[in-house]
């Protein structure tokens, strides 16, 4: 029986993967590219097998990191790693293309087939847990935890993300923030513009601008997850902290009333977004911003490297930035981990990884180049911007919340459908409607 249900978890897995890998060419959603090709890039020489640590031999890093910046980070941290461990062949298995989920079609064939690489990337939260953890494929690490002395250098609402039943699974890298507004600061002063920080005066700026013609909010919602994540910030705003987590674990229903407000709010935001929402992915809605022919977007801080790194904006001069309105004093988290799966040839080789992936050194590597901030909490303020400043501090003070919209608060069961009926909400606005399918599918959290 357990058997079967294990089968049956992959193959839901592999066929959702398989179905949004034909869905779009747009990039990862948490800050990477989908590169046009599909095959796999490698690092480290070409060489026999030797001992390091007791235990040696090859290491095979899986990941969806191939886009720029992000595709930077992970070569200087296998640098890094293997100016630690020369002996060591290390495998960059990267896997480009379908928005990372590519790669996820490809991890869920061979977690099956009992063929799991060395270490792979995954999302802290319901993507891990309900996963990876939940068909028993992970090794706990609550001793590595111990030994490395880790467990006071993340916030512990993070090291919950990476738990399930006392057990820590996995070592976060990096720290996205889902809820960010990005704005084009000369727009704002020519119209008189102050920073909303609640959803009345939100909606009020968006009357602003409407009449005075300029088009309020950028959405590019080619993909549901874009229109998802506004959606999941109105709800961290009306339901708070506490409640929104509630949420996903049961305890709060989505016949709330405060669930309704959100859709309401919802409904009316979609009032003011760009027309042709529906053909533009978030890079093209970032655009609009940057260029000024849209007030702001709402869109994850890997939006930030896009405004600098390919629209050659300057941070608080050509764009500025601020929390969903409401959501001011809260963090949504989105944050990318590697664990250790059962089953390695080399799990000592594996946690040798993960030690530095898990250090100052490691974090402050990769991140500065990958447009994040680091995990731990004492890395290094001088490294980043003035806007991974910023977020540095919300991080260490804000109330931390799993993000929906990637993979951290709810099941991918859940998040399938939800994605869905944000998609036809976005067309039909039926908010009775909306929050009927919302109560139906709840039973897959």
């Amino acid at each position: 029986m357990l058997r079967k249900s294990l089968a049956l978890l992959f193959m839901s897995i592999f066929m959702i993967a398989l179905v949004a890998c034909g869905g779009d060419d747009s990039t990862e959603d948490a800050g990477g590219s989908d590169d046009t090709t599909t095959e796999e890039t490698g690092s480290g020489e070409e060489g026999e097998d030797t001992e390091a640590s007791g235990d040696g031999g090859k290491l095979e890093i899986f990941s969806w990191w191939t886009g720029a910046g992000e595709e930077d980070g992970l070569l200087a941290l296998i640098d890094l790693f293997e100016e630690k461990h020369p002996d060591i062949k290390v495998e960059n298995a990267a896997v480009a293309g379908g928005a990372g989920t590519n790669a996820k079609a490809v991890l869920a064939t061979r977690m099956q087939g009992n063929d799991p690489p060395s270490t792979f990337q995954v999302h802290g939260g319901a993507e891990l847990n309900e996963s990876w953890v939940a068909a028993d494929k992970m090794e706990p690490l609550n001793d590595f935890y111990e030994e490395n002395g880790l467990m006071d250098k993340f916030p512990q609402e993070l090291i919950d993300m990476v738990s399930k039943d006392g057990n820590i699974y996995s070592v976060p890298v990096n720290i996205h923030r889902g809820n960010v507004m990005f704005y084009n600061k000369a727009v704002f002063e020519e119209n008189g513009i102050e920073v909303p920080t609640t959803l009345e005066e939100f909606v009020d700026v968006l009357g602003q601008l409407d009449e005075a013609g300029v088009t309020p909010l950028a959405l590019g919602d080619k993909e549901a997850w874009t229109a998802t994540q506004i959606f999941e910030n109105l709800l961290l705003a009306t339901l708070g902290p506490d409640d929104y987590r509630a949420l996903w674990q049961g305890e709060v229903g989505f016949d709330d009333d405060r669930v309704r407000e959100a859709a309401e709010y919802f409904k009316t935001i979609l009032g003011y977004v760009n027309e042709d929402h529906a053909s533009r992915n978030w890079q093209d809605a970032s655009q609009l911003v940057g260029e000024g022919e849209a007030a702001m977007t709402n869109m994850g801080d890997w939006a930030k490297g896009y405004f600098s790194n390919d629209l050659n904006l300057e941070t608080n001069v050509d764009f500025g930035y601020f929390a969903f309105p409401g959501t001011t004093e809260d963090f949504m988290v989105i944050t990318d981990t590697f664990g250790l799966p059962k089953g390695v040839d080399n799990p000592e080789t594996v946690k040798e990884f993960l030690n530095v992936l898990a250090s100052v050194e490691g974090q402050d590597t990769f991140n500065p180049l990958k447009g994040s901030i680091p995990a731990r909490v004492d890395a290094d303020p001088s490294k980043y911007d003035e806007y991974g400043t910023d977020t540095m501090e919300d991080f260490k003070n804000n109330n931390l919340t799993p993000s929906l919209a990637h993979g951290s608060a709810a099941a991918e069961g859940f998040l399938t459908k939800a994605n869905q009926e944000v998609n036809i909400f976005v067309t039909q606005q039926n908010v009775d409607q909306f929050i009927e399918k919302l109560q139906q599918i709840a039973g897959d959290l």
